[in-house]
């Protein structure tokens, strides 16, 4: 038996390095060498982690689902792809032909719930199952798509069925609570979408700087009269988007505030368990607006989210901000949970 090191994720301050069994794989599986594992905002959602943890009956995961690496092995069976390709897979794929995905709710799929890779990206190697393989969930990179971009095309997926949802197009003023790396992916997308305004908030002010950095035209510190700063930049009008990119749920109540009539407000994120919000529901009725929410990315998203990055109009210079080990796992995850100085935080398990 060959073993392989993995981080293993009990709560945010206690992430271990560990070794397991290096997996063996199937006739129509591969096996992919992590180079780039992206940590994704959801990873230190605590009471997330934990609801699956109790569902699992386990007391720690192997996380990460943002990858780039290399196929190192190949059952006999897969044709369309060889050893050597670099290579970005989706941990989640829909089956296409649920009542779900027929109308458009991939996401809702409960395949795509319940599919993996294994054991998770933040290890050395993963098995990509065969119906990973079979339902779209592979991308060969093209030689000039570089790992570290294809870390992204999870989280820009995820953006981009956001943005397909709530139709942001040319001439629309669109706001962005929270200006982490998804909130900065939002404000790119706007822009190239035609939005004609993007406003941002955070409450970090380096993240308020990269936020203008990457296109936006307005940012704020999230403690002002948002309601007011938006009208008096904006004609005296409420935004037409707005997007929620924080759990925060001053941000959910501060969304609600800062809708124009015929807008969308979309929950990108969301509060915890237990966090309910009081809609004016009178006032949202007169004014016809619209409350959606978005969850992942189906693969259409990822299509466009790949294209997007191979096209080069989606630029990630910039929004690295720290690489580690997978030995120093713990000290990636406090930078995430800070979230004070940092944007994307990558782990390099091969390094």
């Amino acid at each position: 038996m060959i073993n392989m090191k993995v981080a293993r994720y009990y709560n945010n301050n206690d992430i271990r390095e560990d070794e397991i069994a290096k997996p063996v794989i199937g006739p129509g599986e591969i096996l992919v060498k992590v180079i780039k594992s992206g940590i994704c905002g959801s990873d230190i959602l605590e009471y997330y982690r934990f609801a699956k943890m109790k569902k699992l009956g386990v007391d720690s995961l192997i996380l990460g689902h943002e990858i780039a690496g290399d196929i190192v092995e190949k059952g006999e069976t897969v044709k369309h792809l060889k050893i050597g390709d670099r290579v970005f897979v989706s941990h989640h794929v829909p089956c296409f032909d649920c009542h779900y995905c027929k109308q458009g709710h991939h996401t809702a799929c409960n395949l795509l719930h319940n599919t993996n890779y294994d054991p998770g990206g933040f290890a050395e190697f993963v098995r990509i199952p065969e119906i990973n393989i079979e339902k779209k969930g592979v991308y060969v990179l093209d030689e000039s798509v570089s790992y570290d971009e294809a870390v992204f095309i999870e989280p820009l997926g995820c953006v981009c069925r956001a943005q397909r949802l709530a139709n942001v197009k040319d001439g629309l003023t669109v706001l962005i609570l929270g200006s982490g790396t998804s909130g900065i992916l939002h404000i790119q997308l706007a822009k190239l979408r035609g939005a004609k305004k993007v406003i941002a908030t955070d409450i970090n002010e380096y993240r308020l700087q990269k936020a203008k950095e990457n296109g936006a035209d307005a940012v704020f510190n999230a403690d002002v009269d948002l309601p007011t700063k938006i009208r008096e930049i904006n004609k005296s009008r409420l935004a037409d988007i707005v997007i929620v990119c924080t759990g925060a749920t001053s941000a959910a109540n501060q969304a609600l505030k800062c809708a124009a009539p015929g807008s969308k407000i979309i929950f990108f994120a969301v509060p915890e368990p237990g966090v309910n919000l009081e809609v004016p529901i009178n006032t949202y009725w007169r004014n016809e607006i619209t409350i959606m929410t978005s969850y992942g990315a189906a693969p259409q998203d990822l299509d466009e989210a790949y294209n997007w990055i191979l096209s080069k109009r989606i630029h990630i210079d910039g929004l690295i901000t720290h690489r580690f080990p997978l030995n120093e796992v713990k000290e990636a995850f406090a930078v995430v949970c800070e979230a004070s100085n940092s944007l994307k935080v990558i782990l390099e398990p091969n390094r």
